[in-house]
């Protein structure tokens, strides 16, 4: 409602469409604005001067998410609320809560081995 009410304010505003060349030269014509993106992409995607691609270098993406911390699992099994349902482990959350420090490193283990996999476990 709020867009629909702006934009019968305003009224009708075109939209420049206006991209940068090679030589950073402001383009405006729209075959040569389809040139330059068709150019850009061809550039960004096709690998020159390498016929092998075993050769090619391939650059990955570090890790969004750290590594899980010890002191993050306690955090997370801190805030587990009391008498609610179990999940698919059947472990209640009240077990995990009394568990003693040993059965809190063991989850933490647990989980960071299922991070550096990156796969769930069978069981």
């Amino acid at each position: 409602m709020y867009r629909g009410k702006n934009c019968f304010k305003k009224g009708y505003q075109p939209r420049n469409n206006i991209v940068k060349d090679e030589k950073c030269d402001l383009v405006t014509d729209f075959q040569s604005i389809l040139a330059r993106r068709r150019n850009h992409s061809s550039q960004l995607l096709n690998v020159h001067g390498v016929n092998d691609l075993s050769q090619t270098e391939i650059h990955t993406a570090e890790t969004l998410v750290p590594e899980p911390s010890a002191f993050g699992v306690e955090m997370a099994i801190e805030m587990l609320k009391r008498h609610k349902s179990t999940g698919n482990g059947q472990f209640p959350a009240d077990l995990i809560k009394a568990g003693s420090t040993t059965i809190r490193s063991q989850i933490h283990k647990l989980i960071r081995s299922t991070c550096n996999k990156e796969e769930l476990p069978e069981e």
